[in-house]
């Protein structure tokens, strides 16, 4: 039974799936990250996890697995016709050899891309994007990043940097960015950022049945999902700092629809477990900023795979760079 491996690394967990060639995933493991181990321990995990992924559904359905090709999605910057992870952040990697290594240990094709851009793929080519030509998908979760897929194609523009929707810098905003930037747009309305922005508000005296349930210190525990909570129970902070979110994310997309113009947007990760919550207000935003040309026809929905889409994407994405080699 010929398969395809599709392994979604980030900074916490990993996790690897076996998809058959129509995109269905069939087995799927998880494993902590830990990234204090470094780089040769991460890439040995992943082979690993390859590996076990095969054993134990050969072990499920009794059938000789042949896994044809693996897919790895990476956070960062990524050089995905050298094989090479330029620089990511989370895992402390620069200029790795990802693609070789892991190549050689597995002696199988390995391809590896930018996560968000595997992720968007998947949701693309396999999710709520499915039937659609011209799709751009946007992952709303520790940051923001966006790719686009026209007819099946990822665009990666020059060093493949296309993208970083969340480091637009928006006016009015000037909190500081890991990137070096001020009021960048992830700083605001990443899942993070509304914490961060919902946390601040509390500290200066605004009051929020937020800190009922986290009184004092726990307020370092409050989540994006407390936000949606509040939200539904009516609370006006959670609901004004998640407004403004899905209103600043309209308007960056009002700058990326006119140079993409796309037939659906796709909001993945946090975003898309938060629901209307963010999009209604991103959707009025977006439309009132663009021609009605772009408006017409256009749809903005949540992901339809947000579990999958990383694993589906990733072994997608190695199957069609695989089917171009032989």
């Amino acid at each position: 039974m010929e398969i395809y491996a599709g392994v979604d690394v980030g900074g916490t967990n990993i996790v690897c799936g076996l998809v058959t060639p129509s995109g269905e995933v069939v087995h799927r493991i998880k494993r902590a990250t830990e990234v204090s181990k470094g780089p040769d321990a991460i890439l040995e995990k992943i082979a690993s996890m390859i590996e076990e992924a095969a054993v134990g559904f050969a072990g499920q359905t009794g059938a000789a697995v042949s896994v044809a090709a693996a897919g790895i999605g990476l956070p960062g910057f990524v050089d995905p016709e050298e094989g090479i992870a330029r620089f990511a952040g989370n895992l402390g990697w620069r200029n790795l050899p990802a693609a070789q290594r892991l190549q050689a240990r597995l002696n199988l094709p390995v391809y590896i891309d930018n996560d968000v851009r595997t992720y968007v793929y998947g949701e693309a080519m396999h999710g709520a994007g499915k039937g659609f030509k011209d799709v751009l998908g946007l992952t709303v979760g520790t940051g923001i990043a966006a790719a686009m897929v026209n007819d099946g194609k990822l665009y990666y523009g020059y060093r493949n940097m296309a993208g970083e929707l969340g480091h637009i810098v928006m006016d009015g905003l000037s909190d500081p960015c890991p990137c070096g930037l001020h009021g960048c747009l992830e700083t605001y309305a990443s899942a993070s950022g509304m914490v961060r922005q919902a946390k601040k508000r509390m500290q200066d005296g605004e009051a929020s049945i937020l800190q009922e349930w986290y009184p004092g210190e726990r307020l370092a525990e409050l989540s994006a999902a407390d936000l949606s909570r509040a939200y539904d129970q009516g609370d006006p902070l959670a609901r004004s700092v998640m407004e403004k979110a899905g209103t600043l994310l309209g308007r960056a997309l009002s700058c990326a629809v006119p140079l993409y113009s796309p037939e659906l947007i796709i909001v993945g990760g946090g975003g898309a477990l938060a629901g209307e919550r963010l999009l209604e207000p991103l959707r009025k935003e977006l439309y009132s900023r663009i021609l009605p040309d772009y408006r017409e026809g256009l749809q903005v929905a949540p992901a339809l795979n947000n579990d999958d889409a990383g694993v589906t994407g990733s072994a997608m994405y190695a199957k069609q760079r695989h089917a171009a080699t032989v």
